[in-house]
């Protein structure tokens, strides 16, 4: 399981012009009608879950590679043009409201890609765990704003985008589904960062196993005895924090949240969930609830968390003697020349192809540059 990627990504104000997204929606058609043929849905969802071929693909079509709207631009021209009928895919979802409306799109899609109901609510059901997961589970001090899902039959990918609204930049998180159902431990197939934080609370790590558990535990247990813990542990707590490091972020993660959803956590005890997917998904369970729940785990118990950023891998800053990050060249490579003969068999002008090629050898060209 790869957890990488790193690249600037600050916001940009404004829209992308008209012409521009025409461009790229033609220029995207016949790419992704060359891959369809050549590599099948597979493949490309594959693709797109991988945050370094992403990043190229939408330098590609023509959008600034280090902008904000990389993710979101892209993903709303792609949405316009795969459809079922022609690459066998789809994708819904989007940004803001957009991303709320995902469960009546991926009703909408189903007659077309011929999903059974079991299908349909088990992709409603991913779509909002994974949402759960890099909103909660995960908290790095990045709030989702961007949620979509491209779906094809059998397998779909996740591509969401969260931002910090203190320095204006994203972090982009990339799923791919695989044969098991688990989509908790170390779920990510990339998480692209322009910062890696001190401490970021993962609930998704391997580390955090037994807290987990023992979070779990905490649930199905009365809620009044959690809330005695709690108030118990809060103040105290605080102080430790607070002198624990001038680091404001790091003490905003690692400090007891002010307030829980206790009836959020009283449903979850009637409930008894059999696993932490299983609590995730219950409503009003949040960010607070899981945090409260990770540091009285291990306070009390000694089940400590990972509080390690799982985002570790630099294509933009890296360099041969692995400071910050080491750079991986033969991705670099491998994907340089999947996108370069893929451009090469689209039915596209001779100057979009060349103009295409350009931007994809300028994208690559820095970081090669940096690794010499």
């Amino acid at each position: 399981m790869l957890r990488s990627g790193l690249a600037n990504l600050p916001l940009h104000g404004g829209r992308a012009p008209s012409w521009l997204i025409a461009k790229m929606i033609e220029l995207g058609k016949a790419i992704f009608s060359v891959m369809v043929l050549e590599y099948g849905e597979a493949e490309i969802l594959r693709r797109l879950s991988d945050p370094f071929w992403f990043q190229c693909l939408s330098c590609v079509l023509g959008y600034d590679w280090h902008s904000s709207g990389t993710t979101t631009v892209t993903m709303g021209v792609l949405k316009s043009f795969l459809k079922p009928s022609e690459h066998g895919l789809a994708v819904v979802g989007g940004k803001g409201s957009r991303s709320r409306n995902t469960p009546v799109e991926i009703e909408s899609i189903a007659d077309s890609l011929n999903l059974s109901e079991t299908a349909i609510q088990e992709l409603k059901r991913v779509s909002c765990l994974t949402a759960k997961v890099d909103n909660a589970a995960l908290q790095d001090g990045f709030q989702l704003y961007h949620h979509t899902m491209v779906i094809s039959k059998k397998e779909w990918a996740v591509i969401q985008q969260g931002m910090d609204k203190i320095n204006l930049y994203a972090r982009r998180y990339h799923w791919l589904s695989k044969p098991s159902s688990c989509l908790i431990v170390e779920p990510h197939t990339g998480i692209v960062s322009d910062v890696i934080r001190e401490k970021v609370l993962d609930m998704c790590a391997k580390q955090s196993e037994s807290c987990r558990e023992t979070s779990l535990d905490l649930v199905k247990d009365n809620p009044c005895h959690l809330k005695h813990v709690f108030n118990s542990l809060k103040d105290p707590f605080q102080k430790t924090l607070t002198e624990y490091s001038d680091n404001k972020y790091t003490v905003q993660i690692l400090s007891m949240p002010r307030r829980i959803d206790w009836d959020a956590l009283q449903k979850a005890y009637e409930l008894q969930p059999r696993s932490y997917e299983d609590f995730l998904l219950i409503q009003g369970i949040g960010p607070a609830a899981v945090r409260a729940l990770a540091l009285i785990s291990q306070l009390m118990w000694g089940a400590s968390p990972s509080w390690r950023d799982p985002a570790k891998f630099s294509f933009a800053h890296g360099g041969k003697d692995g400071v910050p990050y080491p750079v991986n060249r033969k991705l670099m490579e491998k994907t340089a020349q999947f996108l370069t003969s893929t451009v090469q068999e689209a039915k596209i002008s001779r100057k979009d192809k060349m103009n295409m090629l350009k931007r994809l050898s300028e994208f690559i060209k820095p970081v090669v540059e940096s690794e010499a």
